[in-house]
């Protein structure tokens, strides 16, 4: 029984057959009787009417006789059958159990006074997801992680190209003091040769480095240094654990992945850039012209990114489902509080679905990492 208060005497099981179609998509097809377009004649002709501009007739108080003749009896037809399919479009789906994405492509097969309205509606539908063994995968990705520890040799490289820069930019500003002309054809890249001679580090010349006060020994600059560089390391290490994990994960999934997701991932990477661009006091425009591209060539370049985003919110999604994980609910309103506090006209429900989804998605992701 339909879970709506109204009722329609149509059998939308039988009355509309669905079949599958690539690229997760469906195709649901039938008729729908001639009562319930005529249902909808007397609010389409008034939709219709409502720009009407007729002389002798106030607008908006045209009567209706007179409006079906300007109208004509096609384009009132046409209008009752999208209004009838809007209505009966979602019962539809309710009664064939179909996850939908996105809005649906409609084709009229069958239109005439007095006849059933015969139509078909494509539309994309959450895919089935074929999940891996990604326990496993974790598991043997997990014991090859990299080490996050800083070698001695690392810091000393480190240290020699802080050295070699110093010397550079030192050297830059001695001949830009010789001769104000052809200084700014000189950049650090252009002066530092890997062969030059490096000053040794001495806590003279480590006083010179960082803010002034900031060192004052050779052993204080380099714990610093350490610290620093075991940061950067860390984030780096991890970043590309996860990607290893998740690219695998997703090579060995199966989903035939709809368009529309790929195309909503697309728009995301768009509106983001615009913002980045935006910050940078740049036109979207401007960008594009300077960097020789069109908005579809980067769409192509960005598709396989895209497809990749798009199946790893669906594998991230659908492990969750399996091993219970939710995003922690306190997180989760301390986060869409502070953010309705940033844009106060954001819509409060859109934001928490937002923030649900990135922490449930970290929480699958850590979940992952830890698996011995």
């Amino acid at each position: 029984m339909s879970t709506h208060s109204h009722h329609h005497n149509i059998d939308f099981k039988k009355a509309f057959t669905v079949t599958v179609e690539p690229k997760s998509q469906v195709k649901i097809s039938g008729e729908i009787p001639y009562e319930e377009l005529a249902v909808e004649r007397e609010r389409a002709i008034k939709s219709l009417g409502q720009n009407v501009n007729l002389d002798g007739f106030r607008k908006g108080h045209v009567p209706a006789a007179v409006l079906e003749k300007h109208i004509g009896e096609m384009a009132i037809l046409t209008e009752m059958a999208e209004r009838a399919i809007s209505h009966m479009y979602p019962h539809i789906l309710e009664a064939h159990a179909i996850d939908a994405i996105g809005y649906p492509k409609i084709e009229i097969t069958k239109i005439a006074p007095n006849n059933p309205l015969g139509f078909t509606a494509t539309v994309a539908v959450i895919p089935e997801i074929g999940l891996p063994d990604y326990q496993a995968i974790a598991k043997k990705t997990n014991k090859g992680k990299a080490s996050v520890e800083v070698s001695e040799g690392e810091l000393e490289d480190k240290i020699k190209d802080i050295l070699r820069q110093k010397a550079a930019y030192e050297k830059i500003q001695q001949k830009a003091a010789v001769s104000t002309e052809g200084a700014d054809l000189l950049t650090p890249e252009t002066v530092i040769k890997s062969d030059e001679a490096v000053p040794e580090l001495t806590n003279e010349t480590v006083k010179a480095l960082g803010q002034p006060g900031q060192f004052e020994t050779v052993e204080q600059f380099k714990t610093m240094l350490r610290e620093h560089l075991e940061i950067e390391k860390k984030r780096d290490v991890d970043a590309n654990h996860r990607a290893t994990i998740t690219d695998e994960i997703i090579a060995e999934s199966k989903i035939e992945l709809p368009e529309i997701l790929i195309d909503s991932e697309l728009s995301q990477m768009f509106a983001q850039m615009e913002e980045d661009l935006k910050r940078s006091n740049l036109k979207m425009d401007d960008y594009l012209s300077h960097i020789k591209k069109t908005k579809d060539d980067l769409r192509k370049e960005w598709s396989p990114a895209a497809e990749k985003r798009a199946k790893l919110q669906l594998i991230l999604n659908e492990i969750a489902k399996k091993e219970k994980i939710v995003a922690d609910e306190k997180l989760v309103n301390d986060q869409v509080k502070e953010l309705l506090n940033h844009y106060k006209d954001a819509d409060e429900a859109r934001v928490r679905t937002y923030v649900s989804s990135i922490l449930q998605n970290e929480a699958v992701l850590k979940n992952l990492e830890e698996l011995k």
